[in-house]
């Protein structure tokens, strides 16, 4: 029995952060988990910056509403849900996701949420569990799943360091140079033939 385990932003869909950069002109909003190993620091950088502009939780929302998800995306995952049971484990917030859950056909999505001021600010966030990747891939194991992981940044390292199988697709060079031990896969074609063919080596 397995179930496959995704990261979102930056697999399924645009970097979010990336996105809210390009569309306010701020171009410090694009560094994300790609750059920064440390997910406190840069979600708290994020929220000093947010607070130094004057942006709010719908401002980064409005950006969202314009996304879709990456070009065959949809068609990847329905793909896979066909044939495996898939879990979305992202370091992203359910306030930010929801649109494009919709577009994806509402996978399972484990990620965190944010804090609201009541002036509409992001004032905090808090996390679903610390390390909620990892930890999500080896409760799977500990209910007798074989868990086959795909990311593309260093928050997703530990999650693909503790499946059965873990792959890197797309990632960023600094990623691929620290992380040699994980597969490169560069299209949904070529990480659906990984996924197939370690689901045949754990079967």
């Amino acid at each position: 029995m397995q179930v496959v385990c995704l990261d979102l932003e930056g697999v399924l869909i645009p970097e979010i952060w990336i996105a809210f950069s390009q569309r306010t002109g701020i171009a410090e909003f694009s560094r994300t988990t790609r750059d920064e190993p440390d997910y406190d620091k840069l979600m708290r950088w994020r929220l000093d910056l947010l607070r130094r502009h004057g942006l709010k939780l719908a401002d980064i929302q409005a950006v969202i509403g314009d996304l879709a998800p990456l070009d065959g995306a949809k068609d990847f995952l329905d793909d896979l849900r066909a044939r495996y049971q898939v879990i979305i484990l992202s370091d992203t917030f359910y306030e930010f996701a929801d649109p494009l859950m919709r577009q994806l056909g509402r996978p399972t999505l484990f990620c965190h949420r944010l804090v609201i001021d009541a002036d509409g600010f992001v004032a905090d966030y808090r996390l679903r569990q610390s390390d909620q990747k990892r930890h999500a891939v080896q409760a799977l194991q500990e209910l007798n799943f074989r868990v086959i992981a795909a990311g593309d940044s260093y928050n997703d390292t530990a999650m693909l360091a503790a499946a059965d199988a873990g792959f890197l697709i797309h990632p960023p060079a600094n990623v691929v140079a620290q992380f040699p031990q994980f597969p490169v896969t560069t299209s949904y074609a070529e990480l659906k033939a990984a996924i197939d063919g370690a689901a045949a080596r754990l079967s």
